[in-house]
């Protein structure tokens, strides 16, 4: 894998993983532990646009969900109806969504989708990232969220995981299933 180009701001966590700084906001180290399941370039892919979503939206709140998928979603009152963008995680690239997408102008026609609102845009390496366009999608999305440009959050992340309580499931049908066979 060819090294991206990194700037002063550039940090690297306890795995190699980097991160863009950003106002003193580094990953949750829960975060780094749910992209560890994924290849580095994908948990890189995903550190470098939340970096980006963050320079332009610093006070934004972050709302980090464990599911299938790890998703990173971000908005200013911390309410899933108020979130501006998210970022998805895939086996082979990483998506920048937009859950007003569909009313998003789309000049550059990079985003993809069919649903009634959302829409996103696929990253598979750190140079897709560079384009110029992507900030202005982030920036379209925060005016479209925000439209009095009182754009304050509370810059606090809230880490959710439903794995562990799948893991309970699992554990009840095994339980319930031996005492059907006793």
């Amino acid at each position: 894998m060819r090294s991206p180009k990194l700037s002063r701001r550039t940090r690297f966590d306890a795995k190699g993983l980097y991160f863009i700084a950003t106002m003193d906001r580094p990953p949750d180290p829960r975060l780094l532990g749910f992209l560890g399941a994924y290849d580095p370039h994908i948990a890189e892919l995903a550190l470098a646009l939340r970096g980006i979503i963050l320079e332009e939206a610093p006070d934004a709140s972050e709302s980090v969900y464990q599911v299938y998928t790890v998703a990173i979603w971000f908005g200013f009152s911390g309410k899933m109806k108020d979130m501006f963008c998210y970022i998805a995680t895939n086996a082979g690239h990483v998506n920048l969504g937009f859950p007003r997408g569909a009313t998003l102008p789309d000049p550059n026609r990079v985003m993809e989708g069919q649903g009634k609102t959302m829409r996103h845009i696929k990253f598979a390496n750190l140079g897709d990232l560079e384009r110029p366009f992507v900030r202005r999608y982030i920036r379209s999305a925060m005016e479209q969220a925000v439209p009095t440009g009182d754009a304050r959050g509370t810059g606090k992340s809230v880490v959710k995981s439903s794995l562990g309580k799948a893991g309970g499931r699992k554990t009840r049908g095994r339980a319930s299933a031996r005492r059907r066979r006793s």
